[in-house]
């Protein structure tokens, strides 16, 4: 059975250039959090002609760091693996600063208004990018090209992209080696995030680089490592409804009761989206319960 075990060495300073490969530089924006780790990593594709991947939070600092990264070059890409506020809400600016054409799947639904807990990964309403790019179709440059890989789960546009000169698969927050992925409904659905990790293994990838985190190399094991863990997670579910819990919050406190309880908000997102996946598949029924909401069962 394939293990998750999580990598959180990234001494990494925020908004300084580093050299990631012969390909790719990172600047790590300054938005450490309890959902973004250390930061937004912002990436920096070849050298002249550049595309910048993930620009990250709607920050000045991080807007002249990677300004001051790119001095003397011609960005002529700025790509956005999704729209969470974290990572797409800095290319407007940017787009005016060096007139390069935004990148990404597109827009996603108009959804309700989130009450309650308000993670870093909330969405940017405003993000509609000028080139909509579909799974297999590819943007280059000078000594590159990225082939957009499409991940929905985390997100409906979840864009991941291959660099194929160095066979390597910007992620966004799809895989990261630091921590699982939230997938926080109404915008997350657990199904597509099951296809989208399958997806992944029918590559050959050699390395990923997530926007949070360090990089993975032979990034297949953590894959199949990530589907274990997601699939223990629903017969966890399931084993709590079995034994009598009708909500969320009673799975969440059997369930997550080794983790901060500030983040059982979030795992209660995921669970949901979970109980969402199950109830699709047949193994799980919803049935309304008056003022207190939804209560669930295992069929």
């Amino acid at each position: 059975m394939a293990s998750l075990n999580f990598d959180r060495s990234f001494d990494v300073p925020s908004e300084t250039t580093m050299v990631v490969s012969p390909l790719i530089r990172r600047v790590l924006a300054d938005n450490p959090g309890p959902f973004t780790f250390k930061g937004t990593s912002s990436f920096i594709i070849g050298h002249g002609q550049v595309a910048i991947i993930d620009p990250g939070p709607a920050s000045d600092a991080h807007l002249a760091a990677l300004l001051a990264a790119v001095k003397g070059e011609t960005v002529s890409h700025i790509l956005v693996t999704h729209s969470h506020l974290d990572h797409s809400p800095l290319a407007s600016k940017l787009k005016r600063a060096t007139g390069a054409a935004i990148v990404g799947y597109g827009p996603v639904a108009d959804q309700p208004e989130q009450e309650g807990l308000r993670l870093d990964a909330s969405i940017d309403a405003d993000f509609d990018p000028d080139i909509k790019l579909r799974h297999g179709e590819v943007i280059s440059g000078i000594g590159w090209s990225l082939e957009g890989v499409f991940t929905p789960g985390h997100m409906s546009n979840h864009m991941s992209f291959a660099l194929r000169e160095e066979k390597a698969l910007l992620c966004g927050d799809h895989v990261m080696a630091w921590s699982t992925s939230v997938i926080a409904p109404p915008d997350g659905n657990m199904g597509q995030y099951f296809a989208s990790l399958r997806l992944l293994l029918e590559r050959d990838d050699d390395v990923y680089h997530p926007a949070h985190g360090p990089s993975r190399r032979d990034p297949r094991p953590l894959v199949r490592a990530y589907l274990t863990h997601r699939r223990m997670r629903e017969d966890a579910i399931v084993t709590r409804l079995k034994a009598g819990d009708r909500s969320i919050e009673e799975i969440v406190k059997a369930n997550y009761a080794d983790i901060d309880p500030k983040l059982h908000a979030a795992a209660g997102l995921s669970t949901l989206a979970h109980i969402e996946h199950l109830i699709e598949r047949g193994l799980v029924r919803a049935e309304p319960r008056g003022a207190a909401g939804v209560q669930y069962f295992a069929t």
